[in-house]
């Protein structure tokens, strides 16, 4: 089924339907309580349903505190009002579930990553289209307010034409305070699944899609202690690369280099920056909605803070998923795509491939650049 097909068939469908999406959250853990607070009082183009989590009682809590029904995944699954399922689960899970909802006819929008595997993360997007449904996924904080600055900074030629762009994150991991780290040293977690999608999708934004990657990847130690509460003193096995350097070649010519760690210990450097022929922007930290973007004009010493140009610069979490239901009401291109989130998860694993091949990565997965705001 074409896009476009699927568009006009979303569009017969959507007269039959009007006013908000119905959601179903999937998924009760820390970050709910923003989604939920996001979903249930600012986001005209959605209404949650009813939560749903392994442990009921959890979905219980968080049903009581934002007003909205209780179920079992299931259930929730099932809801004839259900129209798109918030997923966000563990990593680990975000394919079962993903699969399942499609497998209902519903829509479903997935915390990074996309899936843990490129093999899940395929499947999903061929069985949606199938179904004549929807994916997409986070990171959505390239709809804020600082990145779509940026968008239109770049745009409008401020820097002329992109010419290479440098991402860099350094900590030394989440077991000093991270009640349960365990799942960031496994597959589908370190630093570059944790924290890279939020600058890979921001620069995917910006520059499209990558061609090739070329990486070096290790694990610094082969196990770490936690030495925050509640599992203080347990030692976690790490079965994941957690120092990852690579080079990426967009489609477009512009070159980047990416460094994702929890083996240093940094906590200041962690930068996004854009560099044109006419000048550089440094971007904003892209886990954020808001600023500061910082423009050097070609030849100038100073770097000078921009006005922001949009909204949503406060902690905006779920634009995604909101931006999703009005294209569903409007027959239109979501923004945060499952497509360009299988993009970001490709070029993820192509980093670690590479690494482990010692060979530049081509990879063949692509996305249409999402529309400014």
């Amino acid at each position: 089924m074409s896009f476009g097909f699927r568009m006009e068939r979303e569009a017969q469908m959507s007269s039959e339907k009007s006013g908000p999406v119905g959601v179903g959250v999937v998924g009760c853990g820390v970050i709910s309580d923003i989604y939920l607070q996001n979903c249930t009082t600012r986001f005209e183009s959605v209404k949650v349903v009813g939560v749903a989590d392994l442990m009921k009682e959890r979905a219980d809590a968080q049903a009581a505190k934002y007003g909205v029904g209780s179920f079992t995944v299931d259930e929730l699954l099932a809801h004839p009002d259900v129209e798109l399922v918030l997923n966000i689960t563990v990593p680990a899970a975000h394919a079962e579930v993903a699969l399942a909802a499609v497998s209902n006819g519903k829509s479903v929008y997935n915390e990074k990553p996309l899936t843990v595997s490129t093999e899940d993360g395929r499947k999903l997007l061929d069985l949606a289209k199938e179904n004549g449904v929807r994916v997409g996924a986070a990171p959505d904080t390239f709809l804020g307010g600082g990145l779509q600055t940026v968008r239109s900074l770049l745009d409008a030629g401020a820097i002329g034409d992109p010419v290479a762009a440098a991402i860099a994150f350094y900590s030394h991991g989440m077991e000093t305070w991270h009640r349960d780290p365990y799942f960031y040293y496994q597959p589908g977690g370190g630093p570059l699944f944790d924290m890279g999608p939020y600058y890979l999708t921001a620069l995917a934004g910006l520059l499209g899609p990558i061609r090739r990657v070329s990486a070096l990847a290790r694990a610094s130690f082969p196990e770490r202690t936690i030495t925050s509460e509640p599992k203080k003193g347990q030692m976690i096995p790490v079965n994941t690369p957690t120092h990852i350097i690579a080079t990426l070649d967009y489609e477009g010519g512009s070159l980047a280099s990416l460094t994702t760690t929890f083996d240093v210990w940094e906590t200041n450097n962690a930068t996004l920056v854009l560099y044109g022929t006419e000048g550089s922007i440094a971007l904003p930290d892209p886990n954020t909605f808001g600023g500061p973007v910082r423009l050097l004009k070609a030849g100038g010493k100073e770097w000078k803070e921009q006005p922001l140009t949009h909204g949503n610069i406060d902690n905006s979490r779920g634009i995604g998923v909101a931006d999703m239901a009005s294209a569903l009401r409007e027959g239109r291109p979501h923004r945060a795509s499952g497509e360009m989130a299988f993009h970001v998860l490709d070029v993820m694993h192509a980093c670690l491939e590479s690494s482990m091949e010692g060979r530049h990565v081509e990879l063949t997965s692509r996305f249409e650049r999402p529309a400014a705001l």
